[in-house]
C-alpha cells in the first residue's frame, strides 16, 4: 500500500484509520474484555465526565515498538468524540525499554476506556513480532531472511504480523496477506506436495514447475527423499542455470543419507545441521554450481542463526516461521494514572514521563 511505503520513506508520519480495516464489531465491544464494558457502563451512568490519563508500557529493554499507528486508528475510529482525546505516542519502529510509556490517552474514560484490552493486544502482538524479527534480521546480517510465519498461526494474524515484519526489516514473505499493508507479494519455493504428485521425482516436479512459470527460475525443496546432496546435484545437472536455489527443510527426527557412511559421533546429524550445509555447498561448488543458492528452514530462530553466522555456515536465505509469531516477548499493560489533572493510580504505578512522546492530531490525514 502506497501510504505504508511513504511512511517507510519518512514522507508521512503515521498510518490512519483509512489504512487499517477494522471489523465493525470492534466498536460494539465484541472484542473487549467484559469487565471493561461493565466499567464503562457504570462510569457513564454513575461517575461521568472525569478526565483520566491512561498509559501503556511493557517490561522489556531493547524492544522494537509496533502497533502504535493501529492503536491510534482504533481510538480515532471507535472512541466516542475522538476529537476530544489528547493522544501522545511514540512511533512504530522505535526502540523502547522497560516501563517506558509508549502511548498516553487523556479524556473522558467512558469515551475510550473499553478499548483498553484491544489496544493491549495489538501492541503486544505487533511489538513481539517486530522485536523477534528485528533480532533475527540483526543476527543474520547480510544474509536474507524469509518469513514463513503464515503457517504458524490463525490466518487472521497474517496482515498485522506482515506489517510488523515489514517495520522490522523483512520484505520476503510467503503470502500476499502478509504484504498487504505495504504492497508486497508472497513468494516461495516448489512445495513438497508437487514432488509427491510426481511420485517423488524431484526432476520431474522441477521440470513442470519451470514449464508453468517459464520466466521464474526454480527454487526447489530438496529434502523430499532425505538425500539432500545427491538430489541437489542431480537437479542442478538437469536444470543448470535455471536452478536458482535449493531449500533444505529436513525434519529434526531424520538424519540425511549423506551421513550413512560417515562418522557422526562428534556432532548431532539430525535435521538441518550445519555439517550437511557445508557438505552441500562444497558439492555444488565442486561441480561448478556455485550460483545455486542454499535456503534453510525448519526450527530456525535467533540463537541458531547467531551460531551459524559466527561459524560461517554458507546460507543464502534463512526461512523463519514459528520464532516470529509464536514467541510473545512483549506484553503490554495499561493503567489509569491521572484523574482530573491529579495523580491517581494503583500502588506501584504512576504517570511516568517520557519526552519522546509526540502529540497526535485528530484527524491525522
Amino acid at each position: 500500500m502506497l501510504e505504508v511505503e511513504l511512511k517507510k520513506q519518512g514522507k508521512i508520519k503515521r498510518l490512519t484509520n483509512k489504512t487499517f480495516q477494522f471489523p465493525k464489531e470492534l466498536g460494539e465491544g465484541f472484542y473487549a474484555a467484559n469487565y471493561f464494558l461493565k466499567s464503562n457502563k457504570i462510569i457513564k451512568d454513575k461517575k461521568p465526565g472525569h478526565i483520566v490519563t491512561m498509559q501503556w508500557f511493557q517490561r522489556r529493554d531493547g524492544a522494537m515498538l509496533c502497533g502504535i499507528d493501529e492503536a491510534i486508528a482504533i481510538l480515532h475510529e471507535f472512541a466516542i468524540h475522538p476529537e476530544e482525546l489528547e493522544i501522545e505516542a511514540l512511533n512504530d519502529g522505535d526502540i523502547i525499554n522497560n516501563m517506558e510509556p509508549v502511548l498516553k490517552v487523556t479524556g473522558k474514560y467512558e469515551n475510550f476506556g473499553y478499548l483498553e484490552s484491544v489496544i493491549d493486544g495489538v501492541l503486544a502482538r505487533r511489538t513481539s513480532v517486530a522485536t523477534n524479527v528485528k533480532g533475527v534480521v540483526d543476527a543474520a546480517g547480510d544474509t536474507a531472511v524469509f518469513s514463513m510465519a503464515d503457517r504458524q498461526d490463525d490466518y487472521h494474524t497474517q496482515v498485522g504480523d506482515g506489517y510488523a515484519t515489514y517495520v522490522a526489516g523483512i520484505t520476503r514473505v510467503s503470502t500476499d496477506a502478509q504484504g498487504l499493508w505495504w504492497g508486497g507479494k508472497g513468494m516461495g519455493t516448489m512445495p513438497h506436495a508437487l514432488i509427491q504428485i510426481c511420485g517423488g521425482d524431484i526432476v520431474e516436479a522441477a521440470r513442470i514447475y519451470h514449464e508453468t512459470f517459464p520466466n521464474e527460475k526454480v527454487s526447489a525443496l530438496i529434502d523430499y527423499n532425505n538425500n539432500v546432496v545427491h538430489d541437489s546435484l542431480m537437479l542442478a545437472r538437469v536444470l543448470k542455470e535455471d536452478l536458482k536455489a535449493v531449500r533444505v527443510d529436513t525434519s529434526k527426527a531424520l538424519i540425511d543419507h549423506y551421513f550413512d557412511d560417515k562418522d557422526t559421533s562428534g556432532f548431532d546429524p539430525h535435521g538441518v545441521c550445519k555439517e550437511l550445509i557445508f557438505a552441500l555447498r562444497e558439492a555444488l561448488d565442486k561441480e561448478g554450481f556455485n550460483y545455486v543458492q542454499i535456503v534453510v528452514s525448519s526450527s530456525f530462530g535467533l540463537d541458531k542463526i547467531r551460531e551459524w553466522k559466527a561459524l560461517g555456515v554458507p546460507v543464502d536465505v534463512y526461512g523463519v516461521g514459528t520464532y516470529f509469531v509464536n514467541n510473545t516477548t512483549c506484553g503490554f499493560t495499561a493503567d489509569l494514572v491521572m484523574l482530573d489533572g491529579k495523580p491517581q493510580a494503583k500502588v506501584g504505578r504512576e504517570n511516568y514521563p517520557n519526552e519522546r512522546l509526540e502529540k497526535v492530531p485528530y484527524p491525522i490525514y
